[in-house]
């Protein structure tokens, strides 16, 4: 019975694999201020250096100066102008250093940006010493969550012959107009208290579980299983007391796990080195395809054709040193001695784990928690059954269905292999794989195992009689049923979003058929909250507040994967008046809408765009500036629930959604 449930639970758990999500910190409720500006003044010769420094909170970063293509649309550029030239000469253009260059999927643009600190210089010669050096930068800063808008920093520097400087206040003075229209921005909400709401971020969390689940699948391997009852025995019965071989045995799986733990330690060294690095392999085409060819050739090796494993001389070195040392030394060299030998079956699944960790902003760190969850999944059984070796009596016997877990694996390898193909497509823009090519590929993969699992297809090491017994027949039940769901993805229908594949195909509008691009799924959507707040009066609907942004990475990931779904696209549709607010479009405000802000730490921001006004509404009414971030009003202003954030749990944004209708209906 046991043997008929390994490849049903080696499914299950593959298929969890691939349907992982995180959940984000949305950090709803507050106004984050992650960056800082200085400037310095040097001088060589005659000519003067302006440096202007960005200084960022871990996490946060800021784009490049290079502007994007014509009609793109992605990331807001960094902007420098010098507003009064004629004081000075400029010297060539803004230098900026080397930055973190990558493909963005969801704008399918190559964008560059810098984390921590940076700083933009410009050379110049000056005409006059009377006259201070005026300088505007237009910026916004984003993390791995969010884009807050774009704001504007201006300085003043006095710039002294000897080169010594000074930089110089704003001083702007508010006007009866900037505060009467400050005033009208802000909204009279009676339930401000509503306007709370937090999520505790789980990510890591998560990596460490899905590192224990590739854990077990390699326990289920020929490499490992095997080793399992055999090096129990030899620790329990070859002490001199079972009390010393159970410690011995417990000691065996703790230099397992930490093994496993100090593999990550070098992409530590190198995330802190030089960030670019781990970056790379997610956007690197020469990268990703050397990792397309080593998958498939790991699946190769799993369908039995060759088999990859380290160089012998290093299990025979480690084996020896085992014997020599003894004591502690000995069983941490014995442990490192099956981490060797085993590498031919842990090594894609560690690959798989390492491709999916470091492509993923959190790196490094995210690597660390895969792999220990990954050390402890293999290193338990041996403490355990060393505690309870009555339990090894219940282990099935080694045998054939050992390789028909390596066979299953396999399969997976060819679908992760395709990741990274796809990763280097969409970089380079070749048109291979697109969304519905991919999902076709992960088809045709699927009926592969389950024509396997039934008998219909064999490798060199299978059996010549397979018997079909009930768990082949129940797994590969399942995978048709995967297959089945997976059919939807090449049409050109609403029922093409595979949400339980976010993140692992090309993205929705990467696609064979031509994409409607005008509109949000062709919803109704007011561009101006005032406008939207006198439809919401004469309908008597509740309102869907959407503050966006053209930037915005998570936003389009909500319009394409959750607002899509059929129940939300309906509620946006015909029972809410939907308002979405552009953070950071740079139109201008006509002139009598414009005017200075003052913010609650004192300092000066100038409304002169429909991003500014919008961006200071937000902040200004909800104590947030980040996006997405969705607030649901009645007619009369009044908080209908708790505002939220990037939700990619298309069911918990339903229910905020029905949540917000209910309280307007019980009004």
């Amino acid at each position: 019975m046991f043997k008929n449930r390994i490849c049903f639970l080696l499914v299950l758990s593959s298929l969890f694999l691939f349907t992982n999500s995180f959940s984000q910190d949305f950090g709803q409720n507050q106004v984050f201020n992650p960056l800082s500006w200085s400037a310095k003044v040097t001088k060589a010769d005659d000519v003067f250096t302006v440096s202007f420094i960005a200084t960022l909170e871990k996490g946060w970063h800021i784009p490049s100066i290079r502007p994007l293509p014509e009609d793109a649309i992605g990331p807001i550029a960094t902007e420098i102008t010098f507003l009064n030239p004629d004081d000075y000469q400029l010297i060539n253009g803004i230098i900026e250093p080397d930055g973190i260059e990558t493909f963005d999927e969801t704008f399918e643009l190559d964008i560059k940006y810098f984390e921590d600190e940076v700083a933009f210089q410009q050379k110049l010669k000056m005409t006059t010493f009377d006259k201070p050096i005026e300088a505007e930068i237009y910026f916004n800063v984003c993390d791995d969550e969010r884009c807050l808008p774009p704001e504007i920093k201006t300085f003043n520097i006095k710039v002294e012959a000897d080169g010594t400087y000074i930089i110089l206040g704003e001083n702007i003075l508010l006007t009866e107009k900037d505060k009467e229209l400050a005033e009208q921005l802000k909204l009279d909400i009676p339930n401000p208290e509503l306007i709370n709401s937090t999520q505790e971020k789980q990510s890591y969390v998560m990596l460490f579980l899905l590192g224990f689940i590739g854990g077990l699948l390699a326990l289920l391997t020929p490499c490992v299983f095997p080793m399992i009852p055999l090096t129990v025995s030899f620790f329990t019965k070859g002490a001199s007391t079972p009390k010393v071989g159970k410690m011995n045995a417990i000691l065996y799986g703790v230099f397992i796990f930490g093994i496993y733990l100090l593999l990550s330690l070098p992409f530590h060294l190198l995330d802190s080195v030089n960030e670019e690095i781990l970056n790379n392999i997610s956007t690197n085409t020469v990268l990703n395809i050397i990792f397309f060819v080593i998958f498939i050739a790991f699946a190769f090796s799993f369908f039995g054709y060759y088999e990859i494993t380290l160089p012998q001389s290093w299990s025979n070195r480690m084996d020896q040193k085992a014997m020599s040392f003894g004591g502690v030394i000995g069983i941490f060299f014995m442990a490192l001695t099956l981490a060797i030998v085993s590498f031919s079956c842990t090594g894609p699944i560690l690959g798989s784990l390492l491709g999916g960790s470091l492509t993923s902003d959190g790196g490094a760190t995210q690597l660390t928690f895969g792999m220990g969850g990954f050390g402890l999944a293999l290193a338990l059984p041996f403490a355990l059954f060393a505690l309870f070796p009555n339990w090894l009596k219940a282990m099935p016997q080694s045998g054939g269905w050992l390789n028909t877990v390596k066979v299953v694996l396999g399969f997976i390898e060819i679908g992760l292999a395709f990741k990274f193909l796809s990763n280097a497509d969409l970089v380079e823009n070749w048109g291979l794989l697109k969304r519905e090519v991919f999902i076709g590929i992960w088809i045709l993969t699927g009926i592969g195992l389950a024509l396997y699992l039934l008998g219909k297809i064999k490798f060199p090491h299978d059996s010549k009689n397979i018997k079909l017994n009930k768990g082949r027949v129940i797994t590969s039940t399942l995978i048709l049923a995967f297959v089945i769901y997976l059919i939807p993805g090449l049409t050109n229908s609403s029922y093409a979003n595979l949400k339980l594949l976010s993140g692992f195909p090309p993205p929705l509008n990467y696609s064979i058929y031509d994409k409607d691009s005008e509109g949000m799924l062709g919803l109704e959507q007011y561009k101006d909250f005032y406008k939207g707040l006198e439809v919401a009066r004469e309908s008597n609907k509740p309102i869907v507040v959407d503050f966006t942004g053209m930037a915005c990475v998570n936003c389009r990931k909500m319009e394409e994967q959750v607002w899509s779904e059929p129940e939300v696209f309906e509620i946006l549709k015909d029972e809410v008046v939907l308002i979405s607010l552009y953070v950071d479009k740079r139109k201008d405000l006509d002139k009598e809408e414009q005017f200075n802000f003052e913010k609650i730490n004192g300092t000066i921001k100038q409304i002169r765009t429909i991003g500014d006004k919008w961006a200071t509404f937000q902040t200004l009414n909800f104590k947030n500036n980040s996006q997405p971030y969705y607030v649901m009003l009645d007619a009369d202003l009044k908080v209908l629930n708790a505002p939220t954030g990037y939700e990619p749990d298309g069911e918990a944004f339903l229910k905020w959604l029905k949540a917000g209708i209910k309280a307007k209906d019980s009004e």
